[in-house]
């Protein structure tokens, strides 16, 4: 219990105004910084544009470092051009400004305006990459930034060794019928827009795709491969699957706690969770890891929160 309390403290701290906006002491680090962990390789995917009513209490003015902002009503047609920055590990698991809880491994971003939640086409013009993430922050409070990007956003615009870019930023707007506005373009009836498609490869048909697969099919394995494991080692040498490798955090008998801790571990750590009964106790594992050393770095840090018992375990694969 005293580690469901601790994160919960973590976790749903009591936030300011935006994650990106202005440094105080509830973050436990001065700087921002890339990630310290990576229990997966990322999944790229872009954010899948829909209808979401804003929520009003995010339409209220407000004042950053003396300078007041009152945000759209609407953002149907807006469009813009300017530097597109973005923020990671020092605002991971805290509060946004739509009341959510930022996960820099998802395709988010920050607006100081724009309507909340919105989705938007960022193009970086410095190389021509093209990405779709839903804004749900307020932020950067920076001249000449117009959008903060997340850090899997940043990363596959190829934001992160440059630190800034310049971009057009486009707000994909999708009524309660289904028809979509792609910044100043004309309305396009519901299926994929002429102005998002790009072939096979497009954001949107890549999106719509991954909807019906599963974890490990979205998976976009990138240069470095992982170092392989003792496991899959020997599961290449015996001709077999390898077995799966999780780590078990806790036991619960609440079935409503579990699926509470379970999803907001899977969001603070982005990996998946499962929480089989066995022997009448619900047991709450994260993953599967791709190696050992990924399971041994995740318990160290959940035991940095109060999780004492984490430990590793192996399932057979099916």
């Amino acid at each position: 219990m005293n580690a469901l309390k601790n994160y919960t403290i973590l976790i749903f701290a009591v936030s300011g105004l935006s994650a990106c906006s202005v440094s105080n002491s509830r973050y436990s680090q001065k700087q921002d910084s890339v990630p310290e962990f990576h229990y997966a390789e990322l999944a790229l995917v872009d954010a899948t544009p829909r209808y979401e009513e804003y929520a009003p209490a995010n339409f209220r003015p407000y004042t950053v470092l003396g300078k007041y902002y009152t945000p759209m009503r609407t953002a149907k047609g807006f469009e813009e051009y300017g530097q597109a920055s973005w923020y990671g590990q020092k605002f991971h698991g805290h509060l946004t400004s739509n009341g959510e809880i930022y996960d820099m491994f998802s395709m988010t971003a920050a607006h100081k305006t724009l309507p909340l939640p919105s989705f938007v086409k960022i193009t970086n013009l410095d190389n021509q990459r093209v990405t779709i993430v839903r804004v749900n922050d307020r932020g950067p409070f920076h001249p000449g930034r117009v959008i903060d990007l997340s850090y899997a956003a940043a990363k596959k615009l190829d934001v992160l060794s440059t630190g800034v870019a310049n971009v057009k930023v486009q707000v994909v707007h999708v009524d309660e019928a289904g028809v979509m506005t792609v910044g100043a373009g004309k309305p396009q009836q519901p299926d994929v827009p002429p102005s998002l498609e790009q072939g096979e490869n497009s954001p949107v048909m890549v999106a719509r795709l991954n909807t019906k697969t599963t974890l490990e099919d979205r998976v976009e394995v990138e240069s470095a491969a992982p170092p392989i494991s003792r496991t899959l080692a020997a599961a290449i040498a015996n001709d077999s699957k390898p077995d799966q490798i999780f780590v078990q955090v806790a036991a619960f008998s609440n079935q409503k706690t579990v699926i509470e801790l379970s999803e907001g571990l899977a969001r603070l750590y982005q990996v998946p969770s499962d929480a089989p009964m066995i022997d009448n106790i619900y047991r709450l594992r994260l993953g599967p890891l791709i190696n050992e050393q990924k399971a041994e770095k995740l318990i160290q840090d959940l035991k940095s929160i109060g999780f004492d018992s984490a430990f590793p375990v192996t399932v057979p694969s099916s």
